[in-house]
């Protein structure tokens, strides 16, 4: 926010500029390049006017005059420390939710976790969730899994979430969201995973710690292999998150993550992904449904 006794020292018209101002072309190709070689991903040109709004709200929360202003502090060393990660909250988008794309969840109940539990009943089951933003696909992933251990004692399992965005990882970390994130999901999973706040202006979830036991997060940059992983997994999840890269960083990404998967273990990506044509080792299943080459 603007501090109290600069912002009344300046000019109303000055403060009115700052939503006129338009981020230049070659501001907007500076932090596009720097974008795309750090985190590999695409920011076209039909995303300046994107960018240029996201980043107002930071211009205004350091008290700065323009976005050439917030591009020269950005790319000196004090920036390069302070605020790149504000800068990676403001370019991400964290839309997700809780079963979110629910045929893959259906196909790792019905297909994957009976199969693997009939063969390997005494290993632990890891998932990872590659891209987690806030948290509600390694939770609705942690549910399917305490429901399958209900009912099979003997099964054990661990998640690993992962993003870029310390803001979003933070949110996963405390596990609160609005009530309505949950209206609907199955009344049997409300009541038993997820604890309700008396706040009746602003209703809030908690997720059951039970959930969150077997969950561990981390900050990775998928980009930036080899990564600070040691497990093996039998099944990762990076949906919605090969869209923000071009081809070839999508085919690298890929290739780096089936390296943490286990022979015959499998593979989802979103729906409005796709793998075709591309060098993996991974064959096709069902649509977005990938198994690794034995």
């Amino acid at each position: 926010m603007f501090q109290e006794s600069k912002y009344k020292q300046e000019p109303v018209q000055k403060d009115l500029n700052i939503f006129k101002e338009e981020l230049s072309e070659k501001d907007f190709q500076a932090f596009s390049s720097f974008i795309y070689s750090q985190y590999g991903i695409k920011m076209p040109p039909v995303k300046r006017i994107m960018l240029q709004g996201r980043l107002l709200k930071r211009i205004r929360e350091l008290n700065m005059n323009s976005y050439s202003e917030y591009k020269e502090y950005f790319f000196s060393k004090e920036g390069q420390q302070k605020e790149i990660f504000n800068f990676l909250n403001v370019i991400t988008t964290n839309k997700t939710d809780f079963f979110r794309e629910p045929v893959h969840f259906n196909f790792l109940e019905e297909e994957i976790l009976p199969d693997y539990f009939e063969n390997n009943n005494s290993g632990l089951f890891n998932v990872w969730s590659a891209g987690c933003s806030s948290g509600e696909e390694p939770y609705t992933i942690s549910i399917i899994l305490n429901e399958f251990k209900a009912k099979n004692p003997a099964f054990n399992f661990s998640i690993l979430g992962t993003d870029i965005s310390h803001k979003v990882m933070n949110i996963a970390a405390h596990g609160i969201y609005a009530a309505s994130k949950v209206e609907l999901m199955p009344l049997d999973y409300k009541k038993k995973y997820f604890l309700k706040s008396k706040d009746r202006e602003n209703p809030t979830v908690r997720v059951n710690p039970m959930l969150q036991k077997n969950i561990t997060l981390k900050y990775v940059n998928l980009i930036n292999s080899p990564y600070d992983v040691k497990e093996k997994f039998n099944v990762i999840f990076c949906r919605n998150v090969l869209i923000y890269f071009d081809r070839a960083t999508q085919e690298k990404v890929i290739n780096s993550l089936c390296r943490h998967l286990e022979p015959g273990g499998y593979f989802f990506i979103g729906h409005s992904e796709s793998l075709s044509g591309m060098n993996v080792p991974l064959k096709h299943i069902k649509p977005t449904i990938f198994q690794k080459v034995i």
